[in-house]
């Protein structure tokens, strides 16, 4: 199902940018000098001169047997490679954001259910809101304006403003990230906490809970080792799908803390009708998303005992 969804997306992006298209590839290429010998040479050499059918029948080999993604029409590099340089700054951002919301969301929705109606909760849970109701852009830059370095009020974030391989400098690389990191964690966290609160009510309310209690379970072996695995699994799988969406257009965040990402790369390939580059990483999104399904189908069996596949 994954290889055909795969080819679903293939099909879909040759449709809105190989035949809708009303700018030609070719034209682009050619930049100033349209001479038609020139753009009739190009056509030849992309392949554009072949009809419909054929054009996908060597799109869709070309990437499952060579994985050739084709080549920039700006840069002519390949777009594999302009993708694969710009992967570690993504998955640098995505990645430590997720760590930031899981233990801060988890945390903040575990200690919600256990003291529920309290003014703590309705503290935490109001905090949600208003972060789930905050653009990310926006965050951002108000982040950007208190705390950066350059032109923070208060510039709490060392080396922050400018991001930084992990491979250059590790410390640089750390708090580089830590403002993307906190805005990317901010309204997941904030969703974290309020689902997992949820469902830990319901599931320490279940007969199995009272009977643990009753033979004298402490509560907080409960609560973390019985309630949690069980309220867990809508967490595992809003976990692996927004992670995969992040992977792949996580383009507000990488502007505005000018993150040399996917995200940024896609948006800069679209602002210049560069085609290639923009089928790359929309496949890489959604490969992304179906790897994502499969692997959090397969932790189910794990984190819930109640799951189990033969």
């Amino acid at each position: 199902m994954g290889v055909l969804q795969l080819i679903t997306v293939l099909a879909l992006l040759f449709l809105v940018f190989r035949v809708l298209p009303s700018a030609d590839p070719a034209k682009l290429l050619a930049g100033r000098n349209q001479n038609p010998k020139i753009i009739a040479e190009i056509r030849h050499n992309l392949g554009l001169d072949k009809s419909v059918p054929e054009q996908f029948w060597l799109y869709v080999k070309g990437i499952f047997l060579h994985f050739d993604l084709g080549y920039s029409y700006y840069s002519t590099a390949p777009v594999k490679e302009l993708i694969f340089d710009r992967l570690p700054a993504t998955l640098s951002l995505v990645l430590g954001g997720a760590v930031v919301w899981l233990t801060a969301g988890l945390g903040v929705g575990i200690i919600s259910a256990r003291r529920a109606g309290s003014k703590l909760d309705r503290g935490a849970m109001g905090s949600a809101l208003v972060l789930v109701s905050a653009p990310e852009y926006w965050l951002g830059l108000l982040v950007l304006f208190f705390f950066a370095t350059d032109i923070g009020k208060i510039p709490i974030f060392p080396g922050s403003g400018s991001y930084v391989g992990l491979t250059a400098d590790p410390t640089k690389w750390f708090t580089s990230l830590i403002m993307p990191w906190l805005v990317v964690a901010a309204a997941s966290a904030a969703i974290y906490a309020r689902l997992i609160r949820g469902s830990l009510i319901e599931t320490m309310g279940e007969d199995y809970i009272r009977t643990a209690r009753a033979k004298g379970l402490s509560e907080r072996r409960g609560v973390l080792r019985h309630g949690v695995r069980s309220a867990i699994n809508p967490v595992v799988t809003l976990l692996g799908i927004e992670i995969a969406v992040l992977l792949g257009s996580s383009v507000l965040i990488e502007t505005v803390f000018n993150i040399p990402g996917i995200g940024r790369l896609n948006y800069i390939a679209i602002t210049h009708s560069d085609y290639p580059i923009v089928e790359g990483t929309v496949l890489f999104a959604a490969l992304f998303v179906v790897v994502a399904n499969i692997l959090v189908d397969i932790a189910y069996a794990f984190l819930d005992p109640r799951v189990r596949y033969s």
